[in-house]
């Protein structure tokens, strides 16, 4: 019994993988190893020569299950803080009354909403941002009220980890390499076109001081993944724009583009509300949550990749570990960068151990479409009406004054005119035809995320610092720049995250092309774009 568990162990099978080459090399005279490595990809090589010290077998089964207890416990403290740390102290949690049956009405009824617009030919999402603006801001059925803020926060994070595990994953690293020029062009320039319009325009038709003006302009820059994800996805599991990569393209730039803009926004933030600030400080943090996201983001993916190891009989490692890994390791980092203070790194980290993890595992013989894809896929039924509802929750009527509403829609139209043609530009030369820049440039049109978590800081800042006014003379007028540009956070989540959907669903089939492999294996059903609403059924 001792001699077939040895078997198994990690020792056995390193000197049976190492033994049959230093045995032919002194016997035989020949060089090893036997493996062409000319016919291997970068990362197959690298697991052959690391095969033998890849835990397996009952070592690996222990591995397994120690970063199991290790991720369940690092998750539950950057989730719940105290509560997982062992102490005598005795907690007073406090959480507003009615947030469960709030909860399940937003999911109930953002599911409803979600149907509804599919029925009409629009994208569901529209429907359950509906449903989040009525249930905030409808009198008598604005149960909204009742969500505790850290619930809504927390679960709104959960969300996005899942959609944004879902797009690492179906990341295809071939058009990643040959679109990287184009990645980080579109992650740069249409944003810093459009953040000099909005600065331009905010001077002179708002009053707003210049570096208000730049700093509203780096908060609009930002797209959307939550709504820019789903709309793309959906598009490339039917085919389209499959093999020119453009949701990798539109994806991994966001991703960019995201960490850029809350890091520059937060750099001119602090510079406005607190002079004596280090500025040194501030502008290193951009590039360290781009480090410790990439950093976090390699080695979880690496780590996902062969823990659970692969069974030695050959059979396929188990889907429940790999996804409670993953998805462990994503909750991670998205709430340990708030624990942290590098929140710009999490949702990075989330996208990079996506892309890392699907490469090691199809090279492990699994597919695009996988076990632990679909379990993803399972998850964002449920997850993905709470976090577009939550995002309708975030918008307030009543905050949106009239004058600033006006003045404030131009603003946002011109430099959304300025974003889609600097777009188009952006992506020329990288091998896409007119119709396929035309898509991006749309693709790029959609906000959301970063504008509902970040427009209210200016003004709590503001409040905060001048407490309500004050004595300084500057409190009133910085409140009032704040509340300015929370009526616009709020006015450009209202009109680009449903019209972006709308416009990625609509176009993408009369812009892009159709994946040849769709084609020849003819796996897209008629019943899929009866559902979308955006494809003739013949």
């Amino acid at each position: 019994t001792v001699i077939e568990h040895s078997r198994d162990s990690w020792i056995f099978i390193f000197i049976e993988n190492t033994m049959p080459y230093i045995e032919d090399r002194l016997v035989n005279g020949n060089s090893i190893p036997y493996i062409d490595l000319r016919e291997e990809t970068k990362y197959e090589r690298l697991q052959t020569c690391c095969s033998p010290l890849v835990p397996r077998g009952k070592v690996g089964e222990l591995m397994t299950f120690c970063l199991l207890v290790i991720t369940i416990w690092t998750t539950s403290y950057v989730m719940l803080g105290k509560v997982a740390i062992p102490s005598s102290e005795k907690l007073d949690v406090s959480i507003q009354a009615g947030t469960v049956f709030a909860l399940i009405g937003l999911l109930v009824f953002s599911k409803l909403g979600g149907w509804l617009a599919s029925m009409v030919r629009l994208p569901d999402l529209t429907g359950m941002l509906l449903v989040g603006i009525l249930i905030k801001n409808v009198p008598y059925i604005d149960f909204a009220k009742y969500l505790d803020d850290a619930w809504a926060s927390a679960l709104w994070s959960v969300a996005l980890t899942i959609i944004l595990l879902r797009a690492g994953l179906g990341l295809d690293p071939t058009a990643l390499r040959k679109l990287s020029g184009l990645v980080t062009r579109l992650a740069f320039i249409p944003g810093l076109a459009e953040m000099g319009v909005v600065a331009i325009f905010s001077n002179l038709c708002l009053g707003f001081p210049w570096l208000w003006g730049i700093m509203l302009g780096f908060l609009v820059f930002a797209a959307t993944p939550a709504v820019m994800v789903p709309c793309l996805l959906s598009l490339q599991d039917r085919g389209y724009g499959k093999d020119e990569g453009i949701a990798t393209l539109v994806i991994a730039a966001a991703s960019i583009d995201d960490v850029f803009s809350i890091s520059v926004f937060k750099i001119l933030l602090g510079i406005t509300m607190n002079s004596s600030a280090s500025l040194v400080a501030d502008i290193l943090q951009g590039p360290l949550e781009v480090l410790v996201g990439v950093i976090w983001g390699i080695f979880w993916g690496v780590v996902a990749t062969f823990l659970p190891p692969v069974p030695i009989d050959g059979s396929q490692p188990s889907t429940f570990l790999r996804l409670v890994i993953i998805i462990g390791g994503a909750l991670m980092a998205m709430f340990g960068s708030g624990v942290l203070h590098v929140e710009g790194s999490g949702a990075l980290a989330v996208l990079v151990m996506g892309f890392v993890a699907g490469i090691g595992w199809r090279s492990q013989g699994w597919k695009d479409d996988n076990p632990v894809t679909d379990g993803l896929e399972n998850l964002w039924m449920v997850f993905q009406p709470l976090l577009f509802g939550l995002i309708g929750t975030e918008i307030q009527i009543d905050a949106l004054d009239a004058e600033t509403v006006g003045w404030g829609l131009l603003v946002i139209i011109v430099g959304l005119i300025m974003r889609i043609a600097v777009s188009y530009l952006a992506v020329c030369g990288g091998g896409l035809d007119h119709k396929e820049r035309m898509f991006v440039a749309v693709a790029w049109l959609p906000k959301a995320t970063v504008q509902a978590a970040m427009g209210s800081l200016a003004l709590d800042q503001a409040r905060k610092m001048f407490k309500n006014g004050g004595s300084d003379p500057e409190g009133p007028e910085y409140i009032e720049l704040g509340m300015k540009i929370l009526c616009i956070a709020v006015l450009e989540i209202l009109i680009t995250a449903p019209l972006g959907s709308i416009l990625i669903m609509f176009t993408g089939p009369r812009l892009l092309k159709k994946s040849r492999q769709v084609e020849e294996e003819g796996k897209v059903s008629q019943h899929e774009y009866s559902y979308h609403g955006y494809e003739r059924i013949h």
